[in-house]
């Protein structure tokens, strides 16, 4: 088995920390885009042919995004543990670990599919959806949810060749599967005039081929961190592990995921106008913050193999260094992209109904004009991900959402009447309440402590 590039290795733990940040983070930030033009693709579609339809998948996303976060939880521990593990340079345990993640995944990925595609019709109803936009959830939702294997083996090849400082392969692999999709979406929307249906097809069938060269890859025997599934037996100290970093991550997602489709639910209170401007603005404001979220990642990436090899000034040095570098960008960018000459075009893009444009603009110009607080919240997220402490993070994700978001929601839509601009509002200061507060948390050094025990002998081997 070879190992993992000097170059790379060296580069995280004694290199330039500036280039290894921006090595790992723009390929991140391009593959963070190129993932969200599955949904924004299907947006600027279904724009063509009805609001109802963008309603619809704004309603239901939620559902869908709860099922990815839970699974993401699997492969996030993976990432973490892996790069600890080649951090401690325990290269064959990182291996070992990678076929644990793959078994969970799967069996996780058909558990939750089958039991989804069964509740649909149920959920959909209980969103409120009602007429053509219940139609339209059920329709769509039961088609993407059997997408979930195949998005879990994306992300563990992501996770795997992440854990190595390697974000460029990932990147790749999701451009492909995005020009499929970019490629079916008018084929089967416009042409075949398939409707929402032919936009779920659309994601699912991209994700096919993605995911079959993902397995391929990883089971190369070239590579250093190889899938085999022969003579594979659960290991119970790696499940624990699995368990320990992965599900508060799993958990803290979902039950974000799941605040955000309660708050689908009250955005739909005010109508498919406000709904639609809703989903608009979250997919537009995703790819704003993207810069925070890509350095984020490379911040945990760093961390961890830092972590591993017990060199915690490194890691605390890096995790200041990728502050300062997201908080300036969004600062600028955010700024710009505030302003309603700037806002108002990028929403039209997305829709033609002159109602939803201005409840757009609106919402979009806020989030852009606070997205600077998305540095200190997915930073420091990165560098308590990195270091093993996900239990923070669970608590701050959760909090965020059942906390302060409908708390200010209560205060804005009950107390100071403020309308559907309350859903505006929540979603701002509910963000940057979380970032002080892990912020804060950082200060405390409780992410200094170790979460992978290391033997005298192995702790000889990383010193010399």
């Amino acid at each position: 088995m070879k190992k993992i590039s000097d170059s790379k290795r060296n580069m995280i733990l004694s290199g330039n920390l500036l280039q290894a940040i921006l090595i790992l983070a723009v390929p991140v930030m391009i593959n963070s885009f190129i993932q969200s033009m599955y949904n924004l693709t299907d947006t600027f579609w279904l724009g063509k042919i009805g609001t109802e339809s963008q309603a619809a998948i704004t309603l239901v996303s939620p559902v869908q995004n709860i099922l990815i976060n839970f699974g993401n939880g699997i492969t996030t521990a993976g990432s973490i543990l892996i790069a600890q593990f080649l951090g401690a340079r325990r290269d064959e345990e990182a291996n070992v670990m990678a076929n644990h993640i793959l078994v969970c995944s799967i069996i996780f990925a058909l558990v939750c599919s089958a039991v989804c595609f069964i509740a649909t019709p149920a959920i959909v109803i209980w969103l409120g959806a009602t007429g053509n936009i219940l139609s339209y959830g059920i329709s769509y939702l039961r088609i993407v949810v059997l997408d979930l294997i195949f998005l879990l083996m994306i992300n563990l090849y992501q996770a795997v060749k992440q854990s190595q400082g390697d974000t460029v392969k990932p990147m790749l692999l999701n451009l492909f599967g995005v020009i499929i999709n970019m490629a079916l979406d008018p084929l089967f929307l416009i042409v075949f005039k398939w409707g929402i249906t032919g936009a779920a097809f659309a994601t699912l069938l991209a994700k096919v081929p993605c995911a079959f060269l993902a397995i391929f890859f990883l089971t190369r025997k070239s590579q250093l961190i190889r899938i085999s599934l022969k003579n594979f037996r659960f290991d119970k100290s790696k499940i624990q592990a699995i368990l320990k970093v992965g599900l508060p991550t799993a958990i803290g997602g979902s039950t974000m995921q799941l605040g955000f489709l309660l708050m689908t639910k009250n955005v739909n209170f005010y109508g498919s106008t406000a709904t639609t401007a809703y989903g608009i603005g979250n997919k537009i404001n995703s790819i704003i913050t993207m810069p925070a979220n890509g350095i984020g990642s490379a911040t945990s990436t760093i961390v961890g193999l830092n972590f591993g090899a017990r060199n915690i000034k490194r890691a605390d040095k890096s995790f200041h260094y990728a502050l300062r570098l997201g908080f300036f960008w969004l600062l600028i960018l955010g700024f710009i992209l505030s302003r309603r000459p700037i806002a108002e075009p990028i929403v039209r893009f997305f829709t033609s109904d002159e109602a939803v444009v201005p409840y757009a603009t609106d919402f979009l110009s806020l989030m852009a004009l606070c997205c600077w607080t998305n540095a200190f919240y997915n930073v420091t997220q990165g560098l308590f991900q990195g270091s093993g402490h996900t239990v923070t993070t669970m608590v701050v994700d959760a909090t965020r959402i059942w906390i302060f978001r409908f708390l200010v929601l209560f205060i804005c839509a009950n107390i100071l009447n403020m309308g559907v601009a309350s859903i505006w509002y929540a979603v701002v200061v509910s963000n940057a309440t979380s970032a002080i507060i892990l912020y804060l948390l950082y200060w405390t050094g409780m992410w200094k402590k170790q979460t992978i025990k290391i033997s005298n002998k192995e702790k000889d081997l990383i010193e010399n």
